[in-house]
């Protein structure tokens, strides 16, 4: 890992991509992040570049480094499964691809525990099918977290409280000791950490289970 590093970031805006954000705002080998987001950030940082952009028409984009792509939603906040696959497939793919574009040997992807181009979940299958399709673009280094139920503020964010993950909150608190640390719910910051932890040094392709990230 050298000082210098250019790293652009899809999902600022949400729980994952809010703390991967502050993570390299904080870090002194990075000298720029370039963020792409659908709505403004409530951030300013002299090395914050951060653009509101159609994840269906990407600009160009500056040389980069590496990558990380956090961008997610839920098929009942997309409001149908085709309006979800667009946010959660298209808009990754078409970022991964113009980093690729860019230069970015090294990417890192928040996908999902149990992600799996075959499963017959939707949600999982739509993860699976990123991995496979990020995995074919030949980054030297490609680090994909899956994580269990997410732990965080979503109102902080202005992002509305999804069930399972309140319930799962209230569950963790009372049965934690209980449940294998692969099934728990899992803290952002925690999701963020590993990443940030592994993407600038990683070689090849890993995989982070829930539990792992959480040691």
């Amino acid at each position: 890992m050298t000082a210098g590093r250019r790293v652009l970031l899809a999902g600022a805006t949400g729980l994952v991509g809010g703390e991967i954000l502050r993570g390299l705002l904080a870090d002194d080998t990075v000298a720029v992040v370039h963020v792409l987001a659908r709505r403004a950030l409530q951030v300013e940082h002299p090395k914050l570049q951060a653009q509101v952009v159609d994840f269906g028409a990407l600009p160009p984009l500056p040389a980069l480094d590496e990558a990380c792509l956090a961008l997610g939603t839920t098929i009942k906040v997309a409001g149908s499964q085709a309006a979800f696959r667009a946010v959660d497939f298209d808009a990754n793919l078409a970022v991964a691809r113009a980093a690729r574009a860019a230069g970015a040997r090294r990417l890192g992807l928040v996908s999902a525990m149990g992600a799996d181009r075959r499963s017959r979940v939707f949600y999982n299958r739509v993860k699976g099918e990123l991995e496979e399709a990020v995995g074919e673009l030949g980054f030297d280094t490609l680090v994909i977290a899956r994580p269990s139920l997410l732990l965080g503020d979503r109102g902080v964010l202005g992002q509305p409280v999804r069930a399972g993950e309140h319930i799962g909150s209230l569950l963790a608190g009372v049965l934690r000791p209980l449940i294998p640390a692969q099934y728990r719910p899992i803290k952002a910051l925690d999701v963020a950490r590993a990443l940030l932890a592994h993407v600038p040094r990683a070689q090849g392709k890993i995989i982070l289970q829930s539990g792992a990230m959480q040691e």
